[in-house]
């Protein structure tokens, strides 16, 4: 898990906590600290569980999230009763009852049944928790004729007590002119003044015209965590060159400490998973 196999994580957290701080007379860990949370944060297209040797299977999903140990989860491309391509299936549902996690999903593709009194037909993102969801919702981003709708998934938690503000988002894969409204568009949403963390599938790299206004407003968490390692590069799974799943955490009282792209089961989606660890201060 995540939290064992990097053993400089009791250095960071000091070291954020002195940043943010005078130590206590005990010295006590900065996640123990009154107010203090440390979360482990994932994001996670799952290309709705079709991996790249082509099997569906949603429990792989489950088990690369289980091992990671991760406290919440931001998952892109998730089917609900979407086609057969995933054999009509709840994927959120299913994935939150496979974890014991809490689920909220935003439906940015949303048809009506194709039967009389069958489910609706969508697709969208998806948000896992292992602490209770108190408030969620989904926006739909800008959509220019032609594009795939798009939208910023919300989610309120409840860690032991501290509001949290989670946000996940699957921005335009073929047009950076509609990448360019909905990152001004997610900013504007979002805001600057509670702690929270955006994470997703940009479509875009870093240092991408539509990602400018995503860098200026927030930390980027890979860039500027206290230990990460390689280039962070997700896509393409089995051999990765484009960060372009990416953490970012408010600069009000969010601290990014550390940033991993997994490596277990690279053929379970199309895209790695990136794990962050972030503290969340008072």
């Amino acid at each position: 898990m995540f939290r064992r196999t990097l053993p400089v994580l009791a250095a960071a957290v000091g070291l954020a906590a002195a940043a943010a701080g005078p130590a206590t007379a005990d010295d006590v860990p900065a996640d123990r600290l009154p107010g203090h949370r440390v979360l482990d944060v994932m994001t996670f297209n799952i290309h709705h569980a079709q991996g790249t040797d082509d099997v569906l299977d949603l429990r792989r999903v489950a088990n690369v999230i289980r091992k990671s140990g991760a406290d919440v989860v931001g998952l892109q491309e998730v089917d609900k009763h979407y086609s057969a391509r995933s054999d009509w299936a709840d994927q959120p549902a299913e994935l939150a009852e496979l974890l014991g996690y809490h689920v909220v999903f935003g439906a940015n593709i949303d048809n009506s049944p194709p039967a009389p009194g069958g489910h609706r037909v969508q697709y969208g993102t998806a948000i896992l928790s292992r602490y209770p969801i108190t408030a969620s919702d989904n926006t739909w981003l800008y959509k220019s004729p032609g594009q795939e709708q798009r939208g910023l998934l919300h989610a309120t938690l409840d860690v032991h007590g501290k509001k949290v503000e989670f946000y996940n988002t699957h921005l335009a894969a073929g047009s950076q002119a509609d990448r360019l409204q909905q990152t001004a568009q997610v900013v504007d949403l979002i805001g600057t003044r509670k702690p929270g963390i955006l994470v997703g599938d940009f479509n875009a790299l870093p240092a991408a015209p539509e990602s400018r206004p995503l860098q200026n407003a927030y930390t980027d968490a890979w860039a500027k965590s206290l230990h990460a390692r390689g280039d962070g590069a997700t896509y393409p799974a089995q051999s990765p060159t484009e960060r372009i799943d990416l953490i970012y955490a408010t600069r009000s009282r969010v601290t990014p400490l550390v940033a991993q792209v997994l490596k277990d089961d690279p053929a379970a989606s199309d895209h790695r998973p990136l794990l962050g660890k972030v503290l969340v201060k008072p």
